[in-house]
């Protein structure tokens, strides 16, 4: 059964009762074993659920098998797709504007050391940022 089942219960009052099945001795194992897995779906945030998928998406090493359970269990929460569809912007400049920030930070932060300030003074150089 899916969480859906319950969405018309207590979540509280489901919650103890998978619980009370899974320590009850009476209960079989196949039904211990489906209230744990009900258990693990109950308590799932729906929102980091979709950024796992989200993420398997955009991950090199996931097989085009699980990419494809990913975008279709994305569409049966009722994700937006289209942002995914698109090709990723290019931030490739907009890392370096953050790196060379944080070198010009480190040229004023007390806490540096004179090392660590000279370093960044020879970067921002380099990269004609200073």
């Amino acid at each position: 059964m899916s969480s859906q089942t319950y969405s018309d219960k207590d979540p509280q009052r489901v919650i103890a009762g998978l619980k009370a099945s899974i320590t009850n001795p009476n209960v079989s194992d196949e039904a211990k074993r489906h209230a744990k897995a009900t258990l693990n779906e109950l308590d799932k945030d729906p929102q980091r659920v979709a950024a796992g998928y989200k993420a398997a998406l955009h991950n090199p090493r996931v097989s085009e098998e699980a990419k494809v359970h990913a975008v279709e269990t994305l569409d049966a929460m009722g994700e937006d797709l289209s942002p995914l569809k698109s090709s990723p912007p290019n931030n490739s400049g907009k890392h370096e504007h953050h790196v060379m920030g944080g070198y010009k930070a480190t040229l004023k932060n007390p806490h540096v050391s004179l090392e660590a300030k000279e370093h960044a003074v020879e970067v921002l150089k380099d990269n004609d940022a200073i």
